[in-house]
């Protein structure tokens, strides 16, 4: 069996990967079991260090990355170095947090020391999807290697090629013993994850995968962190700065193609500048044309996968057949996995625009008579990764921002991932955070040391 990467843009097979045997995969974590029984010992200043040099590596290949990313899922060659800048701020970023997140802690006690570690759990196995090919490995990866932790990566099969340039950027910078990539299938990986050799598991993908990896780590009593999808509302008031809220929110919902667990999927719009946001939401929208994502200027690429283009565009369909108007149509160009972006009006529970994870360029946008209707639109999803306000009054932002549920939540501003603050989601958007000192401690045995 073989893993093929396809160039969404042509639908040409570029890349032809055999899947690891069973003795290959053992093998693998026999090495990740010991390595990662020397890398817990050595001094969090080495570890920082072998990190640190990471952020350097991922910048000498800063080119090839974007370039493979580009013909592997399709995402714009501009961003794909965007991407890989801030793969290496985070490792700098979270290097330098480390220090404090996993020192001992001292509590005041009758004892004469009374302590609180922060110890590594073993092997971590990751399992990473393909919009974000390195950041959201860097992401998941890094704290756990900063806290003493190997880990294993089981990369989405489209983005092969990425998974194995990442493995040899780790290589040349000494960390290819504690990081190692595997080339396995959903069965394999199911006994990857029930095998005493792996300790923890952490997922970035869809609620589905996230239900299925949650059971089986279970099974296991194993920790898991599970970062999944999101459908973000995007509340805009009546008093919102309008010209920049609607150039914020046409940026948040097109980001990677509108590929991406946090961009701006539902926007709720106050009644009263409605018809005024529509208009100039679609003529932004509108400048959005599906381009070759190798050309510098290119903004919307191709969608990682011709399947995927239609989903999006039944998605839209039904929407429209249970009484959403279109604005803007769009939908796949028939070239590739080319969409032309899409914006419905008058979306409401029930459509699938409003309802499912729209993973495009589709803007469903749904209108409200006052703040407390707006929130509980807001909030009537199953998902809870991020969303955002848009106001000028702040007391407002604050009263709406602490009835939201989701666990990012941005005022005139769209929602992003930053190493500095935790990441992650409620409800069926997953559990567990990433970055930020909570990020580093997440695959930690949390250890109470006290002397007498």
């Amino acid at each position: 069996m073989e893993f093929r990467s396809r160039n969404p843009a042509t639908n040409e097979v570029v890349g032809r990967y055999p899947v690891m045997s069973d003795a290959e995969l053992g093998s693998i974590l026999d090495a990740a079991v010991a390595a990662q029984l020397r890398w817990r010992i050595s001094s969090l200043d080495e570890r920082r260090r072998l990190v640190v040099q990471l952020a350097k590596s991922l910048l000498t290949y800063r080119e090839d990355a974007a370039r493979l990313a580009a013909i592997e899922m399709g995402k714009p060659i501009a961003q794909g170095r965007a991407e890989i800048e801030k793969c290496a701020w985070a490792c700098r970023s979270l290097a330098e947090q480390a220090v404090a997140a996993l020192a001992p802690m001292t509590v005041p006690t009758e004892f004469s020391i009374s302590q609180v570690h922060f110890d590594p759990l073993g092997v971590v196995l990751a399992i990473m999807p393909w919009n974000f090919p390195f950041w959201q490995v860097i992401r998941a990866a890094v704290p756990s290697l900063l806290a003493g932790n190997a880990v294993v990566v089981k990369h989405s099969p489209e983005v092969t090629g990425c998974a194995l340039l990442l493995q040899r950027i780790a290589d040349s910078c000494g960390l290819g013993g504690v990081y190692r990539t595997i080339l396995a299938t959903h069965e394999q990986i199911a006994s990857i994850i029930a095998d005493r050799r792996i300790a923890a598991v952490t997922l970035t993908g869809s609620t589905r995968a996230g239900r299925i990896v949650a059971s089986l780590a279970g099974q296991s009593l194993k920790k898991t962190v599970l970062e999944l999808g999101g459908s973000d509302p995007y509340i805009v008031l009546a008093d919102a700065d309008l010209p920049k809220a609607v150039e914020t929110c046409v940026a948040a919902r097109m980001v990677n193609s509108g590929q991406s667990c946090i961009a701006a999927k539902r926007f709720i719009v106050h009644q009263r500048i409605a018809a005024q946001f529509e208009e100039m939401f679609v003529e932004q929208m509108r400048s959005y044309q599906p381009e070759d994502p190798l050309d510098e200027r290119t903004v919307l690429g191709p969608l990682a996968r011709v399947d995927l283009a239609h989903t999006l565009a039944r998605q839209a369909q039904q929407s429209i057949e249970r009484g959403a108007r279109s604005l803007l149509e769009g939908g796949p160009t028939g070239t590739g996995a080319f969409v032309r972006p899409i914006v419905l009006s008058n979306v409401t529970p029930g459509m699938a625009a409003f309802d499912e994870e729209t993973f495009g360029p589709l803007a469903a946008i749904t209108v409200a008579g006052d703040d407390a209707e707006a929130v509980a639109l807001a909030n009537r999803s199953s998902y809870g990764l991020g969303a955002a306000v848009f106001t000028e009054d702040p007391e407002r932002a604050e009263r709406i921002v602490s009835q939201l549920e989701a666990g990012s939540v941005f005022v005139n501003a769209f929602v992003r991932s930053d190493p500095r603050l935790p990441f992650g989601g409620i409800k069926d958007s997953g559990w567990g955070r990433e970055l930020s000192p909570l990020g580093l401690r997440e695959f930690v045995n949390v250890k109470t040391v006290v002397m007498a």
